[in-house]
């Protein structure tokens, strides 16, 4: 199991979401990628397999706050162990709310875990900057969110910007966007984007070395 994770480490750290997301796309036909993601960690690569918790809107009487908690379901949701896992947050349909901030999230630092991926906001970004963690989310957030939302359920499938995330599934998140991909599917989907990789620079190359000739192949960019 550690050389696979070796392996699928090495394999990601080549490529770019772009990359994955063409993968994914000669095998899948789904949306599997995620865009105009803010990070305070912009430089880092947020890679490893998921866990989930989803929130709804606050309710006091259907979601008493004293069972509720962010803490109590980030236990469940990492269980099985949090070391390398990727913390997935659905806002279902409360994008600007903020789902965390620095001493909510510092449980990610303490577990081991590899970052946090939403489709919400996250606050205080200068802290979150010194875990070593990496973080995406859709912006910054100065306000609690919690009179708006609440932590509902943990390791069920979400929906993340209209994209499905399954727990184990694999989050790839760069600066540029991220990408969800089945398990099942993760060590093939990373060879394929190294080919990906591969086949685009193979054309780059080609193309320059057609200069004025012109070259005949069809680069999707």
């Amino acid at each position: 199991m550690v050389e696979e994770e070796l392996r699928l480490r090495e394999l990601a750290a080549r490529v770019r979401t772009a990359d994955v997301v063409d993968a994914m796309g000669r095998s899948h036909r789904h949306r599997c990628h995620l865009i105009d993601l803010k990070s305070p960690t912009p430089d880092r690569l947020l890679f490893g397999p998921a866990v989930t918790i989803s929130y709804l809107p606050s309710c006091q009487k259907a979601l008493p706050p004293d069972r509720y908690t962010f803490a109590g379901l980030f236990r469940e949701a990492i269980r099985d162990g949090g070391q390398g896992r990727v913390l997935v947050l659905a806002s279902n349909g409360y994008p600007d709310a903020s789902l965390g901030g620095g001493t909510k999230l510092s449980r990610l630092a303490v577990h081991g875990l590899a970052g946090v991926l939403t489709d919400g906001r996250l606050r205080d970004f200068s802290q979150l900057s010194e875990y070593g963690f990496a973080a995406y989310c859709r912006g910054e957030a100065v306000r609690w969110g919690g009179d708006a939302i609440t932590p509902f359920e943990a390791n069920r499938p979400a929906v993340v910007s209209g994209v499905v995330v399954r727990p184990g599934d694999y989050v790839f998140a760069d600066a540029s966007g991220a990408a969800i991909i089945p398990r099942a599917e993760i060590l093939a989907i990373l060879e394929e984007a190294n080919h990906v990789v591969s086949d685009e620079a193979s054309i780059a190359e080609r193309i320059r070395q057609e200069g004025d000739r012109g070259y005949d192949g069809e680069p999707k960019e």
